[in-house]
């Protein structure tokens, strides 16, 4: 007889689950989900089974490719001879029920996956209808502007999803983990213990049988959950952008649509981005090389017509497939001497817009996402309330042929109004590089800053705009020496201007003048800078700041000074 104090074998594993993509999961030979060259590797064996109600095929292998690349160096260091090996083990197993096929991925399994199969939704959709609101313990998002930012922010304990900021326009939820409630899972059948689940854009990491009928059982539980109708309240947000898996036929017809706009004269459904790896040091970088197609050339300033130009001569269907296979170097200095980066992909530098009928698809950092049409409607509507505002400024109109700072010169003329255009101020924090607070000081201390926006060149001018009034805020926030030099400049052109000097309650104004004195609306903004531009609000009013947005109309007068 068992000792009642004797250890109970687990009856639960920890596991990768995958769903993936067929026609008819009854009848799918599940040897089309595999890569071919695992197959038929030396030493893989992938072999059918039926046991009880689990019905599917086994994959397994081990790779062992030899000595341990860091052997050589041991030695080098010890004089010691070194000969470790590597040993890499692959476990799959795909199980079939009525609905799907699921993959249950052990060790390095999940490299055995056709990517193309992969449900790129199952994660994140599994997630968001069970999750505890308030049990999250991790959230990993990407921003969707020219920052090309990751965040991942953990609570060891959980807490509420409210409490990680995610902003709910233009973010991506790539991974969420906590606790999940009202799911019948094997782990959680005794009452005692909560489980604890991780969904990805990929996979769900969690707890499942270990004998069939209970892993069948946990199958069934996962499926009843994906089928309700709606995310839970609480997380609706997040399933409003949805990556495509890169592989799939979707994603092929968006490349060709891409590789299309490529060639043609209009780049106003594109913009520039910054990948994630280069996104640091962005803001030191004085000249950039670009290499595509076998063409060189190096730029001080990057844009998205720059790098359109460079495979717009490549024939149709080889367009995009330059850039991908281009790079984009940074350097610290114009001559091109000093790189700062290493050579990246020049595709992850663009981000484009394609409407479709009811969902837009937006390329970004390398990768397609899809953008339902009611998150569409959401930004319109916060975009257009932000752009009828009432404004405390006045700007005059814009006069052909002027130059931004004769314009700003223009506007300074105003009683009350003071010019900084290209007075900066310059501090340790800004390691030695100047920054300007404002292009005008406001009659009231509103720091309005000034852009014109050429339509061929996208939104990278509205992108600086917004990221110039947002770290211009951070900066008389957070860098004493800054806001004392700024006040400092104030008081020497006007010492009884009514400005606030504590920029306490500030109010940032931009003031847009788009190509031809086009009237700023939402219908004229390019999705990813309402995007951009939202995201900037969100931030200023996390520093006590308010937003106003100003469209600078068409003037007749001319003031180039020439």
């Amino acid at each position: 007889m068992t000792s009642p104090l004797a250890k109970q074998p687990p009856t639960t594993g920890k596991t990768s689950l995958y769903r993936l993509r067929s026609s008819d999961p009854t009848s799918e030979n599940l040897r089309s989900l595999l890569l071919r060259r695992y197959l038929e590797r030396e030493g893989f064996h992938a072999r059918q089974f039926t046991n009880g109600p689990l019905e599917g095929l086994l994959v397994t292998g081990t790779v062992a490719p030899g000595t341990a690349g860091w052997c050589s160096m041991l030695s080098g260091l010890t004089g010691l001879t070194v000969e470790e090996e590597n040993r890499t083990s692959f476990g799959l197993l795909l199980v079939r029920t009525d609905r799907h096929i699921y993959a249950l991925s052990y060790g390095m399994g999940h490299l055995m996956l056709d990517p193309s199969r992969i449900d790129p939704g199952f994660g994140i959709e599994f997630a968001v209808r069970c999750l505890e609101k308030d049990r999250i313990t991790r959230v990993r998002r990407q921003v969707m502007d020219a920052r090309g930012r990751t965040d991942e922010n953990s609570a060891t304990s959980g807490e509420h999803i409210r409490g990680f900021g995610i902003e709910e326009f233009g973010e991506i939820v790539s991974q969420i983990s906590g606790q999940v409630s009202g799911v019948p899972l094997t782990f959680t059948r005794d009452g005692s213990r909560p489980a604890h689940i991780t969904g990805n854009d990929r996979s769900i990491k969690l707890h499942l049988g270990r004998n069939p009928d209970a892993l069948f059982s946990d199958l069934q539980a996962v499926e009843r959950v994906c089928a309700r109708p709606d995310p839970l309240p609480e997380f609706e947000f997040i399933t409003q952008v949805r990556p495509l898996q890169g592989k799939s036929d979707l994603a092929r017809r968006l490349d060709e649509r891409l590789d299309s706009l490529l060639g043609s004269e209009d780049v106003r459904q594109m913009a520039l981005t910054v990948p994630s790896e280069a996104r640091e040091r962005f803001d030191l970088a004085e000249a950039f090389r670009v290499s595509v197609a076998g063409h060189r050339e190096t730029v001080t300033d990057l844009d998205a017509e720059s790098l359109v130009r460079t495979a717009k001569s490549q024939v149709p269907g080889r367009r995009l497939e330059a850039l991908r296979k281009g790079r984009v170097t940074m350097f610290a200095d114009t001559d091109a001497s000093d790189p700062i980066s290493r050579a990246l992909p020049a595709d992850q530098w663009l981000t484009v817009q394609i409407p479709d009928a009811n969902v837009h698809y937006f390329y970004w950092q390398g990768r397609w996402y899809e953008v339902g049409a009611e998150y569409l409607t959401m930004i319109r509507r916060r975009v257009t309330e932000l752009l009828s505002r009432p404004t405390s400024i006045t700007l005059p109109p814009w006069p052909a042929r002027t130059s931004e700072d004769k314009y700003n010169e223009l506007a300074s003329e105003q009683e009350g109004y003071l010019l900084f255009d290209k007075n900066t101020v310059r501090t340790k924090r800004l390691r030695g590089g100047g920054l300007e607070i404002c292009d005008l000081l406001g009659p009231e201390g509103q720091l309005i800053h000034i852009k014109r926006a050429d339509g061929r060149k996208g939104t990278a001018p509205l992108n600086h705009l917004f990221a110039q009034g947002r770290m211009s805020l951070e900066t008389l926030r957070y860098d004493a020496a800054a806001k004392r030099r700024f006040i400092e400049k104030i008081d020497h052109t006007a010492p009884d201007h009514p400005a606030d000097r504590s920029f306490t309650n500030p109010t940032v104004v931009f003031g847009i003048f788009l190509k031809g004195g086009v009237p700023m609306t939402v219908d004229s903004l390019f999705a990813f800078a309402q995007v951009s531009l939202l995201h900037t609000e969100t931030a200023l009013r996390g520093m006590g700041a308010e937003l106003e947005v100003v469209s600078i109309r068409r003037g007749g007068r001319d003031r180039t000074g020439s």
